[in-house]
């Protein structure tokens, strides 16, 4: 397996079987082991065993890639080829009963995402991409809304304990005043795949990590959406923000975050 689409079909196949371990956690969560991490930012047994799981599974298929996750410690690789991995993405949602959260896995090689899949358990959603090849989700090809405007469509926004708090509300108040409405399900991998088909006009967030947010902003881009352009080393090192939308509203969404963000 040294190319991309047995890469994808690997990760689609991967995705699948953690979202199964996954579920088989959620359906039994009163007996969850569940840790804090800091403010609204939780971690359970299961986000640790699923990561560990698809660790297993790429170093079986793959033990020269790198691997990247939110609950383990780096992997360095020697191929070239990085997997950015988020095992429950939504974990606020896992572990209070909401079934909104999702299996993310990213590959990355010369700085940028070259294939991303998500994949929402709950109702057996998978969203895959590969870069210049475009998106799907369960194998129909989707694209961004088109021609609708901000005041008729819906913003996804998201914010976490890494950044200040009250830098979110003059984006809300905003995209309020745009006549848009606005929108958070505490999973920012799922918001940006609704992006990518057409569910939502946009997504911006002040910080993200890598796991959460390479996969979805290749789906925009695949799906004929904008995105800022940055380098996936960088994301995987630092983070960012995260500014993704239809062609419609993109520049309107930059403009919002420069000024609450004072960019």
């Amino acid at each position: 397996m040294d190319n991309i689409t047995d890469r994808k079909n690997f990760a689609v196949a991967t995705a699948k079987e953690a979202g199964a371990l996954a579920l088989e956690y959620f359906t039994n969560r009163d007996t969850l082991v569940i840790d804090q991490k800091g403010t609204q930012d939780w971690v359970s047994e299961a986000d640790r065993n699923v990561e560990t799981f698809i660790r297993e599974r790429i170093t079986n298929s793959f033990p020269d890639d790198g691997i990247y996750g939110e609950e383990h410690e780096a992997k360095a690789g020697s191929s070239g080829f990085d997997w950015v991995i988020d095992p429950i993405d939504g974990t606020t949602n896992f572990v209070n009963g909401i079934p909104a959260w999702t299996i993310v896995l990213a590959g990355v090689s010369n700085r940028q995402t070259q294939l991303g899949v998500i994949y929402e358990p709950n109702v057996d959603e998978t969203y895959v991409a590969v870069r210049g090849e475009g998106v799907t989700l369960n194998g129909q090809s989707i694209q961004v809304a088109s021609d609708v405007e901000l005041a008729s469509g819906t913003v996804s926004v998201g914010y976490s304990n890494r950044v200040e708090a009250s830098n979110v509300i003059p984006v809300i108040a905003a995209l309020v005043e745009g006549g848009a409405l606005y929108h958070r399900n505490a999973s920012g991998a799922l918001s940006l795949a609704y992006v990518a088909a057409g569910r939502l006009l946009g997504y911006i967030e002040e910080h993200m990590n890598a796991w959460d947010c390479l996969a979805g902003q290749l789906m925009i881009a695949e799906a004929g959406g904008e995105i800022e352009d940055q380098d996936a080393e960088s994301m995987i090192r630092d983070g960012g923000r995260v500014i993704a939308g239809t062609p419609d509203v993109f520049g309107t969404l930059k403009l919002i975050c420069d000024r609450a963000w004072n960019i």
